[in-house]
């Protein structure tokens, strides 16, 4: 009788939490996205090619939510133009977090090389022999001061965020002169920026490469890199700051 009782206890809980999906979480617009990207070439890519990237730091989200560090945003290649002046046309418009698959609009506000992300990950001085490697400063993409495990985050002698265990929470800020926006739609709060300043906006180590169109305008998300010699030629490990926009009508 009670073996009876738990299974339909059971079958009846299965059968509500599947009348009743738990809701997706909710990613505001302005929300920025940092992550670590694969190999991308307009000499070995092709139309239609996956791009997989990999959030580096946790996303704090509203109500207490985050993005995990480790979560997977898809990306794929739209057009590939191969040659002397060449150029790459990528969208990035879907999460997954937990095996839960979230549509999103982007746009690209800042592309470094791994050289510069390695870069941003030594410390701007040798440790001591009583000194803690977390804790020595480093400088930032975009060249803020990062000072230390749980130390601020500084633009000269203004304090903008803080360290934290797996990158910075900083209050993003336009840089004058450049195109990137500071808080958008309201969305004031400290930003996941991983290695990057809080004013981190264009290319960093591709001497070559700009940012022809970063998706803010139609073709809303569309992201389109192009090079003024040579090859489009992205190495695995370029660090990339995505911002969510809000979805077209």
């Amino acid at each position: 009788m009670l073996s009876a009782v738990l299974i339909a206890a059971l079958l009846f809980s299965g059968a509500h939490a599947a009348k009743n999906p738990a809701p997706q979480i909710q990613i505001p617009p302005g929300t920025i996205l940092p992550l670590r990207l694969p190999s991308l070439s307009s000499q070995k890519n092709k139309k239609g090619d996956l791009i997989k990237a990999r959030i580096m730091q946790d996303v704090p989200l509203p109500n207490g939510e985050k993005i995990r560090a480790g979560a997977i945003v898809l990306g794929r290649l739209l057009d590939v133009t191969p040659g002397n002046q060449a150029a790459l046309i990528l969208t990035f418009d879907t999460l997954i977090e937990h095996g839960e698959t979230i549509t999103i609009t982007t746009s690209l506000r800042a592309l470094a090389s791994p050289f510069e992300i390695d870069s941003a990950q030594i410390p701007d001085m040798g440790a001591g022999e009583s000194d803690v490697y977390d804790w020595l400063p480093t400088t930032q993409v975009g060249g803020e001061t990062a000072y230390g495990l749980g130390g601020p985050v500084a633009k000269g002698d203004t304090i903008v965020g803080r360290v934290v265990g797996d990158g910075v929470l900083v209050n993003v800020s336009a840089r004058p002169g450049a195109n990137c926006r500071g808080a958008l739609d309201g969305n004031s709060s400290p930003q996941a920026l991983w290695l990057f300043s809080s004013d981190a906006c264009g290319v960093y180590g591709f001497p070559h490469l700009a940012i022809r169109h970063a998706g803010r305008a139609n073709p809303l998300g569309q992201i389109t890199l192009t090079s003024d010699s040579g090859p489009v030629e992205i190495g695995s490990g370029s660090g990339i700051l995505l911002r969510v926009l809000p979805a077209a009508p």
